[in-house]
């Protein structure tokens, strides 16, 4: 008979607590300050409960993934809607730490150091797959080679922007295979090369005809979305952390609010952001 895991049940059978894990969760919230700040907790659940949000967002979009593998392109797009559902969330959660002054922060601030959300790997899992990939964050994780090896094999594998072009090739779209290989970084939205008029010429078929080409318009409209609810939280994310300090340098040793805002603007389906450039007057109404 197959061993599987169980979980653990009453006499009266399984309860709200043990399927969830409630105890469990509810000790997890280990201030450092001492005495104990107030605010600290709040800190602590805000983080904590991200990085519940970014382990579903994950899931999400490896669902996504998977979808597009098997061309099933209204699933995918399905699970996108989910993940854009769960950033703007996000986006409406970092601002609750305003309800912290800058001065009770600094009370147990110190008590951080040196960790930083700098080293959220989640976080980076979720940039890797949508496919905004550096190895430098890799390096960061060099004293944790277990955390370090997952991210590296978030580098190698497929992206949601890989696939997604992959979809295109499969469904008969002309597309260069160095969007998908790991060579797509040198292909500059903003360079007239081969490769990206190429790109581009597939793109406006499917943004010029949005009834013909109805389900691959949809998804990739999802990709943008994400880089608009992506962009927001760092935007956000940078106001709330200047308000909070100002221009102190970061827990981490970074140059704070000035790494911060450095980090807005990325995106991770630039393809699908330059098609606009190159729609004509003439495009289907619908």
């Amino acid at each position: 008979m197959e061993n599987t895991p169980t979980v653990p049940r009453t006499e009266t059978g399984l309860t709200y607590g043990e399927y969830l894990k409630v105890p469990e969760l509810l000790s997890l919230q280990q201030p450092q300050s001492e005495p104990v700040h107030h605010d600290e907790m709040l800190f602590i659940i805000i983080h904590q409960a991200y990085e519940l949000w970014f382990k579903q967002i994950l899931h999400e979009m490896e669902s996504t993934r998977e979808s597009m593998r098997k061309g099933k392109i209204l699933r995918a797009s399905h699970t996108m809607k989910r993940v854009h559902a769960i950033m703007e969330l996000l986006v409406k959660q970092i601002h609750i730490l305003e309800t912290m002054t800058p001065a009770e922060f600094l009370q147990f601030r110190d008590k951080l150091n040196p960790a930083s959300g700098f080293q959220s790997l989640q976080f980076r899992e979720v940039e890797f797959l949508a496919g905004l990939k550096n190895e430098r964050y890799i390096n960061a994780f060099k004293g944790q080679p277990d955390l370090a090896a997952r991210l590296k094999k978030r580098m190698e594998e497929p992206s949601l922007r890989d696939t997604y072009f992959s979809l295109l090739r499969d469904l008969g779209y002309p597309m260069p295979e160095t969007v998908s290989t790991g060579l797509r970084e040198q292909l500059d939205a903003n360079t007239e090369s081969e490769e990206h008029t190429q790109v581009m010429t597939s793109l406006i078929e499917i943004y010029q005809n949005p009834d013909s080409n109805l389900a691959l318009y949809l998804l990739s409209e999802t990709f943008v979305e994400f880089d608009l609810q992506l962009d927001l939280w760092r935007e956000h994310h940078v106001r709330v952390v200047e308000r909070s300090i100002g221009f102190k340098r970061g827990t981490g040793g970074s140059s704070g609010v000035g790494y911060l805002q450095s980090t807005t603007g990325r995106r991770c389906f630039p393809f699908l952001w330059d098609v606009r450039t190159y729609l004509k007057k003439d495009a289907a109404v619908w």
